[in-house]
């Protein structure tokens, strides 16, 4: 079983004593608890780890600094507590904050230096005082961007694309509530998000300039386990830590298809290293039926990471990953690379469009992963129904869509959004189209560009119905 460790970013304040156990058990817990203290005291703020080991109180609310190491405590007890059980990753995810968590367990950065930045983030965010809030909102992110869109303000922006029905925006207070208003007109679900700094808007830009300026530069080490980056759109290669911490600040978070991207690349498991089900929630919902594991929020936390270890073993040596090379449109798709044991780093896009996620893995005995990216000829077993009605040839796609992007087809359903709900971006949905027209001897339907505007299962599977009636009759 192929496992994701991903981290949490801002979430609620974790309930005291939550780390009591794996504390008594694991070594490697009580050292980097110990480390974080440390860090913290020479940041002259108080032990992180006292409430989260003895306590059974809430929160004492000691503001932002400590809320954010907290998390981070658990996050990192988490990911030792699962290491130790014989859980290993084969890429470590975190959302927002949380890829600072992903390098500390990782292995990029030390303990202490994730402590030390976290508390440099929150310190700038706090100086900088933004009047700002954020709103998640149950629509996918195309819906969310055009509802940001319609307040005209460079400041009010699509934050976050979490899952097909759930995205964020971050802007101004007084603008965010009037989204807030709009959003319950058109019916869509929203709510206000507790969070202690508002980020991933282009207000931020002062507070990303204020932390390259006065954040200490800290060492990057080679690593474990690779991260992938959901704002990069990449894995982490040799970058700055702290230009990667104060680029998050204004940049999109785009969950949704770094998830989707693993999943594609052969990863059946995410385990979210928190108190509860926050980011593995998002998982559940880009990719139905995918297994999930919260092992704090189970009533034994152990067991349930030494039953995760037992499936993973049971399952044999984890898969090779594909390198994820971007495909131009119109070129010729290339097969995938077979991973190999060294980092490739690919540089950011400066595009607004969502970006393919690279794959790097440690070398692994092989086992052939799916490639997305890189479309073979279809097979003979997918050769045209001599029965072109409606249900038969939907029946092929669905065979077809599902084994390009990794999911069951039965799990496919005919008027679900290839893109908005999907999340199939632009460039794949091109590579399939014409896959479709080969396979049914369309030409015309290659270019054919609304079914790409406004794509759906249902709307392809009638143009090729009508298609082949037309040429029939010719």
């Amino acid at each position: 079983m192929d496992s994701v460790f991903v981290m949490p970013g801002t979430v609620a304040a974790p309930r005291g004593g939550i780390l009591r156990d794996p504390h008594n058990r694991y070594e490697t817990v009580r050292e980097a608890l110990s480390r974080i203290d440390k860090a913290a005291r020479d940041m002259g703020l108080p032990n992180i780890s006292t409430r989260l080991i003895e306590h059974n109180d809430t929160s004492d609310r000691r503001g932002p600094e400590v809320q954010y190491l907290e998390i981070f405590a658990v996050s990192i007890a988490t990911h030792h507590m699962l290491v130790a059980e014989g859980v290993e990753p084969v890429a470590i995810v975190g959302q927002s904050i949380g890829e600072l968590w992903a390098l500390a367990a990782a292995g990029h950065l030390s303990v202490e230096d994730a402590a030390r930045l976290a508390v440099a983030r929150s310190e700038v965010l706090t100086r900088q005082s933004w009047d700002g809030k954020m709103l998640a909102v149950g629509v996918d992110g195309r819906r969310a961007e055009s509802l940001a869109g319609l307040m005209d303000h460079p400041n009010l922006v699509l934050a976050c694309e979490n899952a097909p029905r759930q995205s964020v925006i971050s802007g101004p207070r007084q603008l965010i509530e009037q989204v807030e208003r709009v959003a319950d007109t058109f019916g869509w679900p929203s709510l206000p998000l507790d969070v202690p700094h508002p980020t991933h808007t282009p207000a931020m830009a002062q507070a990303a300039r204020d932390l390259r300026a006065t954040a200490p530069r800290v060492p990057y080490g080679t690593g474990r386990w690779r991260v992938c980056s959901p704002w990069m759109g990449r894995d982490v290669g040799d970058d700055d830590p702290v230009d990667l911490v104060a680029g998050a600040l204004t940049a999109r978070v785009r969950m949704l298809h770094t998830i989707r991207e693993l999943h594609a690349a052969g990863a059946d498991a995410f385990v979210e290293c928190g108190e509860w089900a926050v980011v593995t929630k998002f998982v559940e919902a880009s990719i139905p039926g995918v297994r999930c594991v919260v092992p704090l929020s189970e009533s034994d936390p152990v067991e349930a990471v030494r039953a995760l270890a037992a499936e993973s073993a049971d399952a044999g040596p984890s898969r090779p990953y594909a390198v994820r090379v971007p495909v131009p449109a119109g070129a010729v798709a290339t097969a995938p690379v077979a991973a190999q044991p060294t980092r490739v780093t690919v540089p950011a896009p400066t595009a607004p469009a969502p970006a393919p996620v690279s794959y790097v893995a440690p070398a692994t005995p092989a086992r052939a992963a799916p490639a997305v990216e890189a479309p073979a000829a279809a097979s003979a077993s997918m050769s045209v129904s001599d029965g072109l009605d409606y249900a038969s040839v939907l029946a092929e796609l669905q065979t077809l869509y599902g084994d390009f992007l990794g999911y069951p087809p039965d799990l496919l359903g005919e008027d679900d959004g290839l893109e908005s709900e999907l999340g199939v971006e632009s460039l794949k949905q091109v590579v399939l189209l014409g896959r479709v027209s080969d396979q049914f001897d369309l030409p015309d339907l290659r270019s054919n560009s609304s079914l790409l505007s406004v794509g759906t299962l249902r709307r392809i599977a009638e143009s090729v119905v009508a298609g082949r009636a037309e040429a029939a009759g010719r």
